[in-house]
């Protein structure tokens, strides 16, 4: 066990942790050697996986601009992860300053370094809670202060609901915050899939990822949109994460990477395996 200056306090530094991991997938730096040695197996097993993180941080960029653009100014971010470039709450104050964001996470380095970048800021805060107890993340008191539940509310849950491998948890954690939240809320999420690319490389990533803090399991495109029971999609539906709106953009996107990262990742969408969409509950 060990401290670190971006840490709360002590934290595993032995056992790999998916956030932290994401996090050096994007070029980050909240992770330790155990995470790296990790990450850096799952490159070689598939060279994409970088370009895919990256792929999925621009989906949250565009639904979140596309949800500002719609008059969203709530924003509960469940799993947030380590903080990067182009966090919720920077794309949408180049929109609306007024707009509130909470984040909520239950790794102790992604919450005491948003702690850090939050610091002085009154519409945004973070929470340390796990995301399948809706009861308690909801009741918490930087939640009940910041955000107005019996108003809409824009849920996100970007490669998120992966690491809830109980699907009849998973579908209940979603309808309970849907339930929880004002009429007319939003939802946007982002999952892995293992329908797309060959059962061979799903597979042997999926036995690295078993060696990290977190189990993560694989759901077709049925299986998520049964998760989304109760929201209408928006307009394309469910598409792997590069393909949700590619044509719009979010403040601060890096338009060179992003335009390698296609070239990369190929024209071909079966490259992708992560479905995304963007759904308003009924």
């Amino acid at each position: 066990m060990a401290q670190r200056p971006w840490t709360a306090g002590k934290v595993d530094d032995q056992t790999p942790n998916v956030a932290r991991m994401y996090d050096y997938f994007l070029g980050g730096f909240h992770n330790f050697a155990a995470d790296r040695e990790l990450a850096e197996r799952t490159i070689a097993a598939w060279p994409q996986v970088p370009a895919i993180a990256r792929a999925n941080r621009a989906f949250l960029g565009r639904a979140v601009r596309h949800l500002v653009e719609s008059g969203v100014r709530q924003f509960l971010d469940l799993g947030s992860g380590v903080p990067t470039a182009g966090n919720v709450h920077e794309i949408a104050r180049e929109l609306a300053e007024d707009t509130r964001v909470v984040y909520v996470d239950v790794e102790p380095v992604a919450v005491a370094h948003s702690r850090q970048i939050l610091r002085g800021n009154p519409n945004a805060a973070v929470v340390l809670a796990d995301l399948r107890r809706p009861d308690l993340v909801l009741a918490d008191p930087a939640v009940t202060s910041l955000l107005d539940l019996s108003r809409p509310v824009a849920l996100l849950m970007v490669a998120v609901l992966h690491f809830v491998p109980d699907s009849a948890a998973a579908a209940d954690t979603v309808r309970t915050y849907r339930e929880a939240l004002g009429p007319g809320s939003w939802v946007v999420v982002s999952h892995g899939t293992d329908e797309i690319l060959p059962k061979e490389l799903t597979q042997r990533v999926s036995a690295l990822y078993q060696q990290t803090s977190s189990l993560a399991v694989s759901r077709t495109r049925a299986e998520l949109a049964t998760l989304l029971d109760g929201y209408d999609l928006v307009d394309p539906g469910l598409v792997p994460v590069d393909q949700w709106q590619p044509g719009s953009t979010a403040p601060g996107e890096d338009h060179q990477r992003l335009g390698e990262d296609h070239q990369r990742l190929g024209e071909d969408p079966q490259q992708v395996p992560v479905w995304a969409g963007i759904g308003r509950a009924r």
